[in-house]
């Protein structure tokens, strides 16, 4: 046998042996994908804490990925590119359409799995009622926002408004924290966001302005019906055994007062309960209304 063969055998031996030694499919890498609520930078900072998380407690490594609108995360679940992801109602809907996923989990806020869309303007603007908004300026968020668009897009078409043609000018801001500071700014007249509650007290006006003079400068004209949570994906051919881990990783969060705080400071939530695809009906029927189909939509770039 010539020193070149032995060598050939050697390595097939030696690359032989590692594949033995490594469990047959056992995945290595775990891809986690976040909507920006608001910008990509903060979301991916408060994020990192889960992702040491997960990386702590399923021992394998942890990939992050923000996109910069909610069309990407819905993009990349219908590509393969992600194992798991946080998405909003509406971009789950969009994505169940698409994509091999299941929901698991959904997000919670002082016990209540649900959360409104809000119509806000300065509290000096002289506009009480959705239909004082004709021919004013208005910001929906992401085009693909639940509360952000499409609960206020259906708001206003019950209402007898098309925001296509009523509003003098429409923009898409991009996200929550971009629109409470366009209304505050004056740059729109009013625009669409979240509340926790209907009371005023937990809303995207109070968690981005800081300044509680600058809070009470926006006031709420109208909140939706409630809506289901924001919620927890994972692919459905995901390793059942690795996917009923990454849920308890999420509920043990949602039971310990240092996880609801990555929770908080990530998406503004205190924890995780199961949900199930039916949980998510009223959001494909605000779709129907809106008169926004689902694959036309994931086609569309944010303007």
């Amino acid at each position: 046998m010539t020193a070149k063969r032995s060598a050939w055998i050697y390595w097939l031996l030696f690359f032989g042996v590692l594949a033995c030694g490594r469990p047959e499919g056992k995945q290595q890498i775990l891809r986690v994908g976040f909507v920006p609520s608001e910008n990509v930078q903060q979301v991916a900072q408060n994020a990192q804490p889960i992702v040491e998380i997960l990386h702590k407690e399923l021992g394998m490594e942890v990939e992050p990925f923000v996109a910069t609108d909610y069309t990407g995360v819905v993009e990349a679940l219908r590509a393969r590119k992600l194992d798991i992801a946080f998405l909003s109602p509406a971009s789950y809907v969009l994505a169940k359409n698409e994509a091999n996923i299941q929901v698991v989990l959904k997000s919670h806020r002082k016990g209540s799995a649900s959360y409104y869309a809000a119509i806000i303007t300065r509290a000096d603007s002289g506009i009480a009622t959705l239909k004082d908004l004709r021919n004013k300026t208005f910001a929906f968020g992401d085009p693909l926002s639940t509360t952000g668009h499409i609960i206020p897009r259906k708001m206003f078409l019950e209402n007898g408004i098309d925001p296509a043609k009523d509003f003098k000018h429409l923009i898409y801001s991009g996200g929550h924290d971009a629109t409470v500071l366009a209304v505050l700014n004056r740059k729109v007249d009013a625009g669409a966001t979240f509340a926790n509650f209907t009371d005023g007290k937990e809303a995207a006006w109070i968690q981005y302005l800081k300044n509680p003079e600058e809070q009470k400068q926006i006031r709420a004209i109208a909140y939706s019906d409630p809506i289901p949570a924001d919620n927890l994906v994972l692919r459905a051919d995901l390793d059942a055994a690795l996917g009923k881990k990454i849920q308890d990783v999420f509920l043990a969060l949602s039971r310990e007062p240092a996880g609801q705080k990555m929770l908080r400071d990530l998406y503004q939530i205190d924890g995780f309960v199961p949900a199930t695809d039916q949980d998510y009906e009223s959001v494909r029927e605000a779709f129907k209304v809106a008169g926004i189909n689902l694959k036309e939509a994931l086609k569309k770039k944010q303007p």
